[in-house]
């Protein structure tokens, strides 16, 4: 989905909370790890700290809004993972993002970045992934793909953008 002016406060505090990031502290590394199955979990630990972070916080916000629905959670903890084969930092993401606005084309580098969803989606789902999480990784921010039920999509479009 293409990023708009709209986007922007959001991106900023993106952009803030990429600079912030701690590290998962041990209660929520165990937390992290008890959501996962076996083939996710190289996926989920191969992901920058910040990437991570974020992720775990996603989650933790699903929970609180749909506390038995574990598929969501799982979404929200992995719909980054594509993020693994990009090495840009904060600063190379806000450019890659600001050359997408500029409907610019992107160097290869920007270009991964930019596309973390379909390539997380496609190792979720060989992963063995539910729908549901293979889905939010691939369509995320955007809106929920036909078949999918919108209460739900809402849960993990609100909790990635908090």
């Amino acid at each position: 989905m293409p990023v708009t002016p709209a986007d922007l406060p959001h991106l900023a505090r993106r952009f803030l909370g990429h600079l912030r990031a701690r590290p998962l502290g041990p209660a929520e590394q165990l937390a992290a790890g008890r959501m996962l199955r076996e083939p996710e979990l190289s996926l989920f630990w191969g992901m920058a700290r910040q990437d991570q972070r974020h992720s775990f916080d996603v989650a933790m916000a699903v929970v609180a809004a749909a506390p038995s629905d574990h598929e969501l959670a799982r979404a929200g903890l992995l719909h980054d993972v594509g993020k693994r084969h990009t090495t840009p930092g904060a600063i190379a993401r806000s450019v890659a993002t600001l050359i997408e606005m500029a409907r610019l084309p992107l160097p290869p580098r920007y270009a991964a970045y930019r596309r973390h969803g379909p390539i997380g989606a496609a190792e979720l789902e060989a992963a063995g992934a539910e729908s549901i999480v293979v889905d939010f990784a691939r369509h995320h921010p955007g809106p929920a793909p036909p078949g999918v039920d919108q209460g739900r999509w809402k849960i993990l479009l609100d909790a990635d953008r908090a």
